[in-house]
């Protein structure tokens, strides 16, 4: 585990911020160089099939070392390598608190920005834990560095002690996950598992296989400028109009007023002038029917107003962007089964909950790879606020070893 850390702390010096804006593959091209970075790594460790393909993606395999390798299905993990839009990641400042005491933590004293309890009081799990966390400017990165950090150090523990019987393993790295790109190119046929996991949960012992159903939502509207003097009749001020717009959603339906299972309309941008104006919304559901009529919503929306308006002063486009894995999941509880009995054996308690977003692990799980998630230790992801926990971090190695063994052990003694 001595590599664990000191890798998580360089891979979060490589800025991988993700462009939801972008029309290129990957959204930016920085992330690439963490991309070619990993792929060194997993060279140096010995997996020589390593590569990096045209789409950013790193994949490589870990080869079997257990007797009748055929029988063992294999199985993958994977991580994404880029950071959140929503905060800086560039020129991360980690810094690691030893023996948490419970109190508040100063990340920055110059601008009086703290890590409290108070308002995360989950920090309170890990009392005399050490924690990583950043200066309060930038995000940390542990969404998903800590993933890959975790990927690698199991694999270097599997060279090192060959005593651990496993089938092939394969790795895979992805860039864009952030802004729901991630795997869209992927080839899950040339990748060749059978099972994977992503690293890519926070507290620990999360296992999660359920996750939202989700669309983006981006409403333009049409407006007609004339002097104010003499408007009566003609103006129409599409600022106003999406200022409207945006009460016609149920107020108690967005991500401050909704937890668990609940769903909810996020408004992600709204801006205008008299002449044009634009609002983006994330749709999420994690029921297949609520999520259809949460989409009919929007549609009637556009309807309404357009009756009040004048035909096409709103345009609506709406674009699926995954859905609920737990479809997929529940034929394969293989999974399931074998990582909530690899925890329990760590003494971990398997936290099995749904995930109020999406990952890689989603996609992937409609494209033919079931894929649930499991968690890396970090918390507060997508701020400056961002932390994560190094003993969450080495149990999370651990699971991916247990896993490993796990299914060829499970080969080997069935009848």
């Amino acid at each position: 585990m001595n590599n664990l850390v000191d890798r998580f702390l360089h891979y979060t010096s490589f800025d991988t911020q993700s462009d939801e804006n972008s029309v290129t593959f990957p959204s930016t091209e920085k992330q690439l160089a963490l991309a070619h970075e990993l792929d060194e790594e997993l060279q140096s460790l010995g997996l020589t099939d390593s590569s990096v393909d045209p789409n950013g993606y790193v994949t490589a395999t870990l080869p079997a070392n257990c007797e009748s390798p055929e029988t063992v299905p294999v199985i993958a993990f994977l991580a994404h390598m880029d950071t959140s839009p929503d905060a800086s990641g560039m020129g991360v400042k980690p810094r690691i608190v030893t023996a948490y005491d419970g109190g508040d933590i100063s990340i920055n004293a110059d601008k009086n920005i703290v890590l409290s309890p108070t308002a995360f009081p989950d920090m309170l799990l890990h009392k005399g834990e050490d924690f990583i966390v950043a200066d309060g400017t930038t995000l940390l990165g542990a969404d998903d560095k800590a993933g890959i950090a975790e990927i690698m150090t199991a694999v270097e523990y599997l060279l090192a002690h060959p005593e651990v019987k496993h089938g092939a393993v394969k790795i895979g790295f992805t860039p864009d996950e952030e802004v729901g790109q991630g795997v869209g190119r992927f080839d899950v046929a040339k990748f060749d598992a059978k099972y994977a996991y992503t690293l890519d949960g926070d507290e620990l012992g999360s296992l999660e296989y359920e996750n939202f159903n989700a669309a983006s939502v981006e409403f333009e509207i049409a407006g007609k400028s004339i002097h104010p003097g003499a408007a009566k009749g003609i103006m129409k001020n599409a600022a106003l109009i999406a200022a409207e717009l945006t009460t016609l959603f149920p107020s108690d339906e967005t991500p401050r007023s909704t937890e668990k299972y609940e769903g909810f309309f996020h408004l992600t941008s709204i801006h205008g002038v008299c002449e044009k104006a634009e609002a983006k919304y994330i749709v999420r559901d994690h029921d297949k029917h609520h999520f259809e009529q949460r989409k009919s919503m929007v549609h009637a929306i556009c309807d309404f107003l357009n009756a009040k308006y004048g035909e096409d002063t709103v345009t609506v486009h709406v674009r699926d962007s995954y859905y609920n894995m737990r479809e997929v999941i529940e034929q394969n509880m293989l999974l399931i089964d074998i990582a909530r009995g690899v925890m329990e054996k760590l003494g971990i308690a398997p936290l099995v909950k749904p995930v109020r977003g999406g990952t890689d692990g989603a996609r992937l799980s409609h494209m033919g790879l079931p894929c649930p998630n499991l968690f890396t230790g970090g918390r507060n992801y997508h701020g400056p606020l961002e932390y994560v926990v190094i003993q969450s971090m080495e149990k999370a190695v651990q699971v991916i070893v247990g896993i490993a063994e796990a299914f060829a052990s499970r080969s080997s003694t069935a009848p």
